[in-house]
């Protein structure tokens, strides 16, 4: 499912829990590991790239057993990280602000949803096995794709998968359940579904404390076919603190 994980690293602590993360899912899927560091130029400002990659290739080797490539850009960090996420399965960034009231994305991730095809997981403040996953699901096309992935990737690991939908009206959220019963049926993946009542990230954050999963995956909606609202995905990273799978 996941052959190449690209890390964009920084020098922040949360780009380190990122590559953290994309270690325990290169061992778990055999992935190679593509870290990339992005030198903005004419900012004055930054980290010794080369130094970073090589800090980062000792410790993904320190792991045994895992393939790494690095990849020193210069220019617009959004660009870069793109352009090496064309080859990529799977594009892993840290967490700004996991239940702050603030942007818990950031401009150069949003970028990143907007343009790649490739999923992108936030990351939580620590590693997790993310054996236990859910999705939520409103049945909305990037919703559809996000469940599709989160089906293989149940289906791959296997474990089972938990279908949240969050609705004021019953009855429409049964007909919109129903459509991820079928699909999730059709995939052979074992699955539990929680309609529930309120806001998607109340819902979500409701039923990921109540059965403890460690792993999510969401759909990132495009508005206008220009612009990615991920005010659902935000909301909901400020109600977790646990990796976040956003599928454009």
């Amino acid at each position: 499912m996941f052959t190449r994980l690209l890390i964009g690293l920084d020098g922040s602590a949360p780009a380190d829990q990122a590559l953290d993360q994309a270690v325990l899912l290169a061992r778990r899927f055999g992935a190679t590991l593509v870290v990339g560091h992005v030198q903005e130029r004419g900012t004055g400002k930054g980290v010794d790239g080369a130094t970073l990659l090589e800090r980062a290739r000792a410790r993904v080797g320190s792991a045994g057993g895992i393939a790494v490539e690095t990849a020193l850009r210069h220019g617009h960090p959004q660009e870069q990280l793109a352009e090496l996420a064309r080859n990529a399965d799977a594009v892993l960034v840290g967490r700004r602000g996991a239940t702050a009231q603030g942007d818990a994305i950031g401009s150069t991730v949003a970028g990143l949803i907007r343009v790649t095809e490739c999923c992108v997981i936030v990351c939580g403040s620590k590693p997790s096995p993310m054996r236990s996953a859910a999705v939520a699901y409103d049945g909305r096309e990037t919703s559809q794709r996000a469940l599709a992935l989160a089906g293989r990737f149940a289906g791959i690991a296997p474990s089972e998968l938990h279908v949240i939908h969050a609705t004021i009206d019953r009855a429409a959220g049964t007909m919109v359940v129903g459509e991820a019963e079928a699909t999730l049926s059709l995939q052979g993946v074992a699955f539990v579904t929680h309609l529930e009542h309120g806001t998607p990230a109340e819902a979500v954050a409701r039923v990921v404390a109540r059965i403890k999963c460690d792993a999510l995956f969401v759909g990132a909606h495009v508005a206008h076919g220009t612009e990615v609202t991920v005010s659902q995905a935000e909301e909901i990273l400020r109600h977790t603190d646990i990796p976040v799978v956003i599928q454009p």
